[in-house]
């Protein structure tokens, strides 16, 4: 037996040395996930990184559920939050490759309520003032996050308080989606469409549209076209009965440590919804999304299932804002600088290292979760590193930016 196939035999993973990664420098992550779980700031967490096709590194520690016991595994099913809008991105790229639409199509011609909406340019509650829109949304704005609509919880401006006021939350509304589509296309934009980017709503509207264009639900649409073809049986929009022992509690930190925000059993994901949340509804597993980075990576096809071409994928992952986040009006995200990051279609992608101040590839796509959960997947270097835990907000700690220069230090070819 040879040696990366022993090793293999032995612990299911490959042999890091053969995939240009060493062994010792790869272990530096175990220190690091042991201090976060022992000094309290994470309940438990998971760590997989994959290179050239391999699974060099996968290892959980603590506990998913602190209250129950239960120890963070490789099967605990998390909230992936916006780690979500990955899949209905690509979901509804799957659409533009049938023809539905063209990415410079106002999605007014689809769904008229956003035909001729305004833009807040000053003012507050019953003050607001608004000017006409250039122009209407198109696709590739809510795919960039140039749309100019917003999200509620920023808690930045008058816009986002009136979508505070009106209901405007996919997480918790009781409407259908398409109802709350049409109440959120009546209030104000944030900005121009296409001269800002803007974090927002975009994705949930993104699911309706391939509601309507492809005339099925958003839930059935994904099962369907995507989670089934890709194997991913342990993902979405609510977890089953009979999983909920898998699935982890949600913490956020409290002056006496952390505090559990939301109880398994008790969780609104332990039933289905009335309303599927394009941009951040899902629950998953780490091999379930791994399974979708590896399907990306691939251009679009995995184990012989094919979901999207290869130049949609390029296109998808090439910056579409002409420069970086930064100059587009967004100075930081979460924890992380937005100099030197762009935005694709549906992911963030990396233009300059030195300008993020952070080990990484130009062409590195990425995105994250509420709940501080994150992927990223380099082309440069064939890697794939998903980090899996529970914690809100995502700002709370910056172990996004650590585990990056963990994994990317481990490179030794």
């Amino acid at each position: 037996m040879r040696g990366g196939d022993f090793v293999r035999a032995v612990t299911g993973l490959d042999d890091p040395g053969s995939l240009g990664l060493c062994p010792s420098r790869l272990a530096r992550i175990d220190g690091w996930m042991d201090g976060l779980v022992a000094d309290g700031r994470l309940a438990g967490l998971s760590v997989a990184v994959m290179r050239r096709g391999g699974l060099a590194y996968r290892r959980c520690h603590g506990l998913a559920d602190r209250e129950r016991g239960t120890p963070f595994a490789d099967d605990t099913i998390v909230r992936i939050y916006s780690m979500t809008k990955p899949l209905v991105s690509a979901a509804i790229m799957m659409l533009y490759e049938e023809g539905r639409f063209q990415l410079d199509d106002p999605i007014s011609r689809v769904l008229p309520c956003f035909a001729g909406q305004r833009v807040f340019v000053g003012g507050g509650g019953a003050n607001l003032a608004t000017t006409p829109a250039a122009r209407d949304i198109s696709f590739r704005d809510l795919l960039t996050h140039t749309s100019g609509l917003t999200y509620g919880f920023m808690e930045a401006t008058p816009v986002d308080a009136l979508y505070r006021t009106e209901g405007i939350d996919f997480q918790t509304s009781d409407a259908s989606l398409g109802d709350l589509v049409q109440r959120a296309a009546a209030l104000p934009l944030l900005a121009q469409p296409g001269q800002a980017w803007n974090y927002s709503i975009a994705t949930d509207v993104l699911g309706h549209l391939v509601e309507v264009l492809s005339g099925r639900d958003l839930a059935t649409f994904l099962i369907e076209r995507i989670l089934t073809p890709l194997g991913m049986t342990d993902t979405g929009f609510h977890v089953p009965a009979d999983e909920l022992p898998r699935f982890a509690a949600n913490y956020a930190r409290g002056r006496r440590g952390l505090r559990l925000i939301d109880d398994p059993a008790a969780s609104r994901f332990a039933s289905p919804k009335p309303l599927c949340s394009g941009g951040g509804g899902l629950c998953a597993t780490a091999g379930d999304y791994l399974r979708f980075c590896r399907m990306m990576l691939g251009g679009g096809e995995l184990d012989g299932v094919r979901l999207l071409g290869r130049k949609t994928v390029a296109l998808m992952t090439a910056n579409h804002l002409g420069c970086d986040m930064a100059q587009m009006g967004q100075l930081r995200f979460s924890e992380s600088t937005c100099e030197g990051i762009g935005f694709g279609l549906g992911f963030s992608v990396m233009l300059d290292p030195a300008r993020a101040q952070i080990l990484g590839s130009p062409g590195e796509y990425a995105w994250g979760g509420a709940a501080s959960t994150a992927f990223w997947i380099d082309p440069a270097e064939s890697m794939i590193v998903i980090l899996l835990t529970q914690l809100m907000p995502s700002s709370a700690l910056a172990i996004r930016r650590e585990l990056r220069v963990l994994t990317y230090q481990a490179i030794i070819d």
